[in-house]
C-alpha cells in the first residue's frame, strides 16, 4: 500500500484554508453586525443536567442592554447600513463555502 502524500497535502491545505475562511468571514460578519447596531442577544447559559430556561424578565433585560449599546454608536445611518450589508455579505460567503464543500463531497 502506498500513500500519495501530495494528494494528502492538497486535501489538508484545502481543509485548512476552507476552515480559516469560514471562521474568519463569520467572525468578521458578527463584528460588522455589532458595528451596525444590530447586536445579537445571546443570554449566558449555565450547563447543568437540566435545561436552563430564561425568564421573560431576563430576556427583556438582555434586549434592553443591546438596545442601549446600539444607541451609543457614533456612526451615521449610512455607515450602519453599509456595515449591516457587509455583514450579510460575509454570512453569504460562509454559506457558499459550506455549500461548496458539501457539493465537493457529494459530487466528487
Amino acid at each position: 500500500m502506498t500513500i500519495d502524500w501530495i494528494a494528502f497535502l492538497q486535501v489538508f491545505a484545502a481543509a485548512l484554508v476552507g476552515a480559516v475562511l469560514v471562521v474568519g468571514f463569520y467572525a468578521l460578519g458578527l463584528r460588522l453586525l455589532a458595528r451596525s447596531g444590530r447586536i445579537p442577544v445571546v443570554a449566558p447559559v449555565t450547563f447543568t443536567d437540566a435545561i436552563t430556561v430564561l425568564s421573560p424578565k431576563q430576556i427583556k433585560r438582555a434586549e434592553k442592554a443591546a438596545a442601549k449599546a446600539a444607541s451609543k454608536s457614533p456612526l451615521t445611518e449610512a455607515q450602519k447600513t453599509a456595515s449591516m450589508v457587509a455583514a450579510y455579505v460575509c454570512f453569504v460567503v460562509c454559506a457558499l463555502a459550506v455549500v461548496a464543500g458539501i457539493l465537493l463531497i457529494v459530487l466528487g
